[in-house]
């Protein structure tokens, strides 16, 4: 296990290099560069200004030039400073807010598994009951539903109308005046909304995935063999046949990782959440490459290690499966 591990973190080796040479260079044929901020609006701007501009960034140069460049400085975890007015080091604005990022995540995850598991496995043992009709419908409004749109209502319920929840960053602006327990509930107050909302479409498709490996396994020879030699019937749904059924949503456990930290953009915007999602918009909408760079780049990684993660599980949830060294 250990060789297979120490194997896949040297492949991933040459999949992040063409994740950022391929990121690289779809953000270098975008329109619009840095200067064009400064630029386009300002009257006294000639072409000497203009060209000048350009070189302090290096934006003179071939493309595969400061990809070089950049790249170099990447293997010291240096991914330069930001465009951005501030000009501060890329990696100290990462680090600054991929821990709100990376909590919003995890939470939505462990919301996930511990939701939408149970309701799969139970759908599928009451198959066409009262019970699984009312979470299909449930799936469909998860599927169907904007997270955006839901941000939106929840929003005005919650924090216009009935002024239950707040509707904006990550901290209140007495934070600093409240005490100890006054602040862990502040933060969780914050959090509720953003946290709901990026949980709730994978919900919705794990609870459908669950049960379709469900009512799959229960059908299988060897859950009518345990049944016949008379074990409890809870014994044969959560021991035998969930653990065989878990291992499909592994799979799509790890591929969600990239979808949950894309849509941290969404919900982080919306919200006013000072996380990665909201550092990439702003440096989108900036054209501040070094920054766009290195957000993608942690994307990227956290990605691969967590489709890492999903291997490793298989032997966990099933121990048929090993993976040799």
């Amino acid at each position: 296990m250990t060789l297979y591990i120490v194997k896949r973190l040297l492949l991933m080796i040459p999949v992040l290099l063409g994740i950022t040479i391929i990121s690289f260079a779809v953000m270098k044929m975008a329109p619009g560069d840095p200067t064009s901020l400064l630029t386009d609006l300002n009257p006294n701007m000639n072409e000497e200004a203009i060209n000048r501009i350009r070189a302090h960034y290096g934006l003179d140069q071939p493309w595969y030039v400061q990809y070089g460049k950049w790249l170099k400085n990447m293997l010291v975890l240096d991914f330069g400073r930001s465009f951005a007015a501030d000009n501060r080091p890329v990696i100290d604005k990462i680090v600054e807010r991929i821990p709100i990022t990376l909590l919003i995540n995890i939470l939505s995850l462990t919301l996930i598994l511990s939701i939408a598991i149970p309701i799969g496995v139970l759908s599928a043992v009451k198959k066409d009951s009262l019970f699984d009709r009312a979470t299909t419908v449930f799936v469909f409004l998860g599927f169907a539903i904007p997270s955006f749109w839901l941000a939106l209502l929840l929003m005005i319920l919650f924090g216009v109308k009935l002024e239950w929840l707040p509707i904006s960053g990550i901290r209140s602006l007495n934070y600093s005046h409240l005490t100890s327990l006054e602040r862990v509930f502040d933060v969780l107050g914050h959090l509720i909304l953003p946290v709901f909302v990026s949980a709730f479409g994978g919900l919705a498709g794990m609870s459908r995935y669950m049960r379709s490996n469900m009512l799959e396994v229960i059908r299988q020879d060897y859950i009518t063999t345990a049944r016949a030699k008379g074990l409890d019937e809870r014994t044969v749904i959560f021991k035998h046949a969930m653990r065989n059924a878990l291992l499909p949503v592994i799979t799509i456990l790890g591929l969600s990782v990239p979808g949950l930290i894309g849509g941290s953009v969404i919900f982080e915007t919306i919200f006013a959440i000072p996380g990665m999602g909201q550092l990439f918009y702003q440096s989108v909408m900036m054209r501040d490459y070094p920054t766009i760079m290195g957000v993608l780049v942690i994307g990227a990684v956290l990605t691969l290690v967590g489709n890492l993660m999903a291997d490793v599980m298989y032997s966990v949830a099933d121990p048929r499966i090993r993976v040799s060294d």
